[in-house]
């Protein structure tokens, strides 16, 4: 029932006395038409906090126009654009007779709940706090249409008298300003339009939307600022201090995390395994860089780092199973029916759904919980003010980074050499599964240079990448060897051949064998390569 699409719009004020410049002539339009006036009445919804407007998020149940029914708007591509889902109107009762008499003011509502459609979406955002109507806002909107040779609209440019007041109060503010939104076409035109606006004496709004305008001018406050920019490219990578860099790393996989909350929520394809990486990433980052924050936090990033690290293993549930069911099935693709008798396709594909749907139903639960809550509150308490030791902090970033990608490469070095060293058996698998882990550590250190570091950096995760695959191809065997012969019991007990159980254990055992020789080989190399100096300054390159 839920549709969306990507809005580019831009908001101008001084509209009041302003009169409308001509658009007729921009490149690609052909006509200028009025459309018919519409009357819209929204009301918005938040927390008693503002939570969603304090990440540039609207919600609004809107009646009347073209458009009526739940908006949800969410940052996306830009301060102009944002990605808006629609929800049509709840069920609305008979219609009272029209009466004639002057309009009345604006009423205060029940406050019909918002769809859950649309709530899972910023789930992450309101966590345990109630939502509900914060602004009344009516609008009087006048619009023009831009059409192309096929009158189809290109932009629409409304001129929108609002009235709003917050919900329950009786003061109201009015003003005046315009949109002009992008509907098709190239957004050049868009560009071309308010530079029209501007040159008529209009200018850009400073407001991101009606309900933050809304707050401001009715309640005589500044509504709660946008976050901060995410993931800002590093402008002097020698220069600018690690401390920026390793903040702006950090918000950008908050950002991510909570961005991805309601695709776990609603079981969208590979979701899980993305927030596992996310959740991986911002601990591989605290412990990366844990010498820059002050030794005073130190116990509350521990702390943070093993909730980070639980939360990773509730994820991780999930995904093996969802990573071992769909290597089997694909094992058993390539097989020939004489090699795989009885119902082995289905059991395997049975047993891996069965299991994922139990992980994910916990994974599903743990986002609805006070501790998975709690650990988004820290998280942004942490990228909203980093207890950064002051002199470390200040440093250049690019040696910083630097120093800290040689310590990951040694670290994987050792524990590599160590794991290669051990006799053949399950303490090895766990000493090549350690090993694997400090490389994918190391990789995510590197992601995280790469704006610091650029191509240096590139080829430090590349090289760490490489090393992660050939022992994890190696553990997703050791993993389905575990789990195989459990299945062919099953098999067994229900009547059904095992004989394929046993050629696909022989075939994960030879890969893990495949894998042993191929580490065997390349070890000198690796060793040698991670004895050597991991990046180099990109003035060098």
């Amino acid at each position: 029932m839920t549709s969306m699409q990507y809005e580019k719009e831009l908001k101008f004020d001084g509209a009041t006395d302003v009169e409308l410049p001509s658009l007729e002539g921009l490149p690609g339009v052909a006509a200028v038409t009025a459309a018919t006036p519409e009357d819209l009445d929204a009301v918005y919804y938040d927390t008693s906090d503002l939570r969603l407007l304090a990440h540039g998020i609207t919600l609004r149940r809107r009646t009347g126009g073209h458009d009526a029914g739940w908006h949800l708007k969410l940052p996306a591509g830009g301060p102009d654009t944002r990605l808006e889902l629609h929800h049509p109107l709840d069920p609305e009762p008979p219609a009272a007779p029209p009466q004639a008499a002057p309009e009345p003011p604006l009423p205060d509502r029940g406050s019909p709940a918002p769809p859950t459609e649309l709530t899972l979406r910023v789930r992450a955002y309101l966590r345990d706090a109630p939502l509900g109507p914060v602004v009344d806002l009516r609008t009087h909107r006048r619009r023009t249409l831009l059409l192309d040779r096929r009158q189809r609209p290109l932009v629409e440019v409304a001129r929108d008298a609002v009235t709003a007041r917050r919900t329950g109060e009786a003061t109201a503010a009015a003003w005046t300003e315009v949109e002009a939104e992008l509907l098709r076409g190239d957004p050049a035109l868009l560009d071309a339009v308010a530079q029209r606006l501007t040159r008529g004496g209009l200018r850009r709004s400073a407001s991101p939307s009606k309900l933050a305008r809304a707050l401001s001018t009715a309640e005589a406050r500044t509504p709660p600022p946008p976050p901060a920019p995410i993931g800002d490219a590093i402008t002097d990578p020698v220069a600018d201090p690690v401390g920026a860099a390793v903040t702006a790393l950090l918000r950008t996989q908050v950002a991510a995390l909570l961005a991805l909350d309601h695709r776990v929520r609603t079981d969208q394809p590979d979701a899980v395994h993305r927030m596992r990486v996310t959740v991986r990433r911002l601990r591989s980052a605290l412990k990366t860089h844990r010498a820059l924050f002050r030794t005073s936090a130190g116990p509350g990033l521990v702390g943070l780092g093993e909730e980070l690290r639980r939360f990773a293993a509730v994820l991780g549930a999930a995904r093996d199973r969802e990573v071992l069911g769909a290597a089997l099935t694909d094992e058993i693709e390539g097989l020939a029916p004489e090699e795989c008798p009885g119902p082995v396709r289905e059991r395997v594909t049975a047993w891996a759904g069965a299991r994922y749907q139990e992980s994910w139903t916990g994974v599903v639960a743990e986002l609805d919980s006070a501790g998975y809550f709690a650990l988004l509150d820290a998280l942004e308490r942490l990228v909203a003010a980093p207890p950064l030791r002051r002199r470390a902090a200040a440093r250049p970033a690019g040696p910083a980074f630097e120093r800290r990608l040689a310590a990951e490469q040694g670290r994987v070095r050792r524990l590599l050499a160590a794991a290669a060293g051990t006799e053949p058996g399950p303490e090895r698998d766990t000493a090549l599964h350690g090993a694997r882990k400090a490389a994918k550590r190391a990789r995510y250190a590197g992601e995280g240079a790469r704006p610091v570091l650029g191509g240096s950096a590139q080829r430090f995760t590349r090289r760490m990448t490489s090393i992660q695959e050939l022992l994890g191809t190696r553990q997703d065997a050791v993993l389905a060897c575990r789990e195989l012969p459990g299945l062919a019991a099953e098999a067994h007990a229900a009547g059904e051949p095992g004989f394929g159980y046993g050629i696909l254990y022989a075939g994960r055992r030879a890969v893990v064998r495949r894998c042993d020789a191929e580490l065997a080989e390349r070890l000198p190399a690796l060793l040698a390569e991670l004895e050597s100096t991991p990046v180099q300054r990109p003035a060098a390159e």
